[in-house]
């Protein structure tokens, strides 16, 4: 299910998370090859990026939403 990004926070690790409309966190990491999103290293970028959607599995697995 398609969640738009809400806002971001940086998980103990150093990586960036999204937090989504619905309550879920994902994580939104830039480490290509696997994970081409260039954007998440800039605040411009991640700014850009506020409202657009991402797919929430955890949405689709029925799971509560996340603490931060």
């Amino acid at each position: 299910m398609n969640q738009a990004i809400c806002s971001y926070h940086k998980d103990e690790e150093d990586d960036w998370v999204a937090e989504l409309e619905c309550g879920h966190n994902q994580h939104v990491r830039h480490k290509p090859p696997f994970f081409n999103r260039p954007w998440v290293e800039t605040l411009e970028g991640r700014n850009a990026m506020l409202g657009s959607e991402l797919n929430c599995v955890k949405c689709d697995a029925g799971a509560p939403k996340d603490k931060l």
